[in-house]
């Protein structure tokens, strides 16, 4: 079949896993093209026999972008259109029955890979990770719903807690809803761990408040030895930064910066951390295990149904400063119980968070899209 990814973003789990199922199913023999900006990533995917086209849509705002993106789409006249971020969905979505002509053979996908901060305490476990608006109603749960129905595609979901709410909340059938994790390739992971010195929790992502890197910080602060490592950046640098400054952390807290490829990071780390208050299927979780590394995170979202507590690791309530520290504690003076959950987190991946899992899931969802089923 011939595949396109369209994605609006250039870093970010979404943007990172159009660019892995697109090599992925070029693997499997299939015409794999991404419609989007260029990313870190897009040299290595053309390398790998991946189409790309360069066509950035900067905002919901951008016409010209949006433009460009629907012709390159039609042009392109491909079996299935999988959208892989917000503005994309909407975009190709608003799309769907101009692209599948008159024949009607064009597949729509759509991955839900997140919930608005504001309605984020609608998904199990999770906390409200800012002010609900009075716009977030009618935005992410009316309008989902109306352009799920107007595109008639179906909704991928990477975790079950996201789809119950897409269910629940945002008013989609059960039948056009398929719940594939997202996946990585173990491969490009070292599975082998050596602890020394002092450990060394690492964090991934985006510098942003639904993190709660504040709350990460204020805990490793209460441990004694652990050092953090912070791999990412985003609007609250400046505060982490005056927060690692402080008495309690200085010296203690590496601040890595955005970086295009976290494995060698990761490799250097005894045990990874989560403490955010509301998330799907986070890739960085997936790719931490994958390199056997024992977890600490919040139990929120589809986090708990990929971490098993006290077998992969140790799992926290959203905002739970007191269960945090001990967590990362308990982990941080036991490198046998760092080592046994290690084995267990890349075991778990291997058995069912690779990226071949993923696109095996994936094409189920794309001949059911194409079949109107």
């Amino acid at each position: 079949m011939r595949i396109v990814q369209v994605t609006t973003q250039t870093v970010g789990g979404p943007a990172e896993h159009a660019v892995d199922v697109a090599v992925g199913l070029v693997a499997r023999g299939h015409d794999s093209h991404v419609v989007g900006p260029r990313t870190a990533r897009t040299d290595a995917a053309t390398s790998a026999g991946v189409t790309w086209h360069d066509v950035p849509v900067v905002s919901k705002r951008d016409l010209r972008g949006g433009v460009a993106s629907a012709r390159r789409l039609r042009a392109l006249r491909p079996d299935v259109v999988h959208l892989q971020d917000r503005r994309a969905g909407w975009l190709g979505r608003a799309l769907a029955p101009t692209l599948r002509g008159r024949e009607g053979r064009t597949g729509v996908v759509y991955t839900m890979h997140g919930v608005a901060d504001g309605l984020s305490d609608l998904v199990a476990g999770n906390a409200r990770a800012a002010e609900r608006r009075r716009r977030d109603g009618w935005y992410y749960l009316t309008g989902e719903r109306a352009i799920t129905r107007w595109s008639g595609g179906r909704v991928v979901v990477p975790s079950i807690a996201v789809a119950t709410y897409a269910v629940e909340h945002v008013g989609l059938p059960t039948r056009i809803i398929d719940v594939v994790p997202n996946g990585v390739d173990p491969a490009r992971f070292d599975g082998s761990r050596a602890p020394s010195g002092d450990p060394v929790a690492v964090w991934v992502g985006v510098l942003a408040a639904v993190k709660r890197v504040d709350l990460l910080l204020d805990a490793v602060a209460s441990v004694p030895r652990l050092r953090l490592l912070v791999v990412g950046d985003g609007p609250l640098r400046d505060e982490v930064e005056r927060r690692c400054a402080s008495s309690d952390l200085a010296g203690r807290v590496e601040l890595a910066g955005w970086v295009d490829d976290p494995t060698a990071l990761l490799a250097t780390a005894d045990l990874y951390a989560l403490t955010s208050d509301a998330e799907n299927c986070p890739l960085s979780l997936l790719e931490a295990m994958a390199t056997g590394l024992p977890v600490v995170a919040t139990a929120v979202g589809g986090v708990p149904e990929v971490v098993r507590d006290g077998v992969e690791g140790l799992l926290c309530p959203a905002g739970d400063l007191e269960a945090v520290t001990g967590a990362l504690g308990r982990l941080a003076g036991d490198p046998y119980l760092r080592r046994l959950f290690g084995v267990a987190a890349r075991e778990r991946i291997l058995d069912e968070f690779t990226l071949d899992h993923c696109v095996e899931g994936l094409l189920a969802s794309y001949a059911a899209s194409r079949s109107g089923a």
